[in-house]
């Protein structure tokens, strides 16, 4: 059993099972949705997704597509596509409390949407914390 929720916990969740995919998304709605580069997402059935406390808003990004936030500080918690994955949702992984429990990603998907200086991330200098700012 997993658990997560939302930035200001007003929103909880537990989830069991093993997710169907575990993937990070560079798709242009993720990222507008999210303000980030790119969101993470563990897929699991729809009835392995307990939300404990709270209730989340429930926004239809696009035709199908409907993504489930926490009204109270904005976090993005799911998404559910009956087109795509009908009885399924999918969790924003990074919400988890402890998402190193998932493992590893297997995937990056929608790349043909991805911001081009992603490819190259791996490339880029590492800091524990913030960089030293040169005055």
């Amino acid at each position: 059993m997993l658990e997560g929720g939302c930035h200001c916990g007003a929103v909880r969740y537990q989830v069991s099972g093993t997710p169907a995919h575990n993937a990070l998304c560079h798709c242009t709605d993720c990222r507008r949705s999210a303000g980030a580069p790119l969101v993470g997402w563990a897929l699991f059935a729809a009835d392995a997704v307990n939300v404990t406390r709270g209730e989340p808003r429930i926004y239809a990004s696009s035709e199908d597509g409907r993504r489930h936030f926490c009204t109270a500080c904005g976090t993005g918690l799911f998404y559910t596509n009956d087109a795509i994955f009908p009885g399924m949702i999918d969790i924003q992984s990074a919400t988890l409390d402890d998402p190193d429990a998932l493992g590893p990603p297997s995937a990056q998907i929608q790349v043909a949407e991805r911001i081009g200086w992603m490819a190259d991330m791996h490339s880029l200098p590492i800091f524990e914390r913030y960089p030293p700012i040169d005055a």
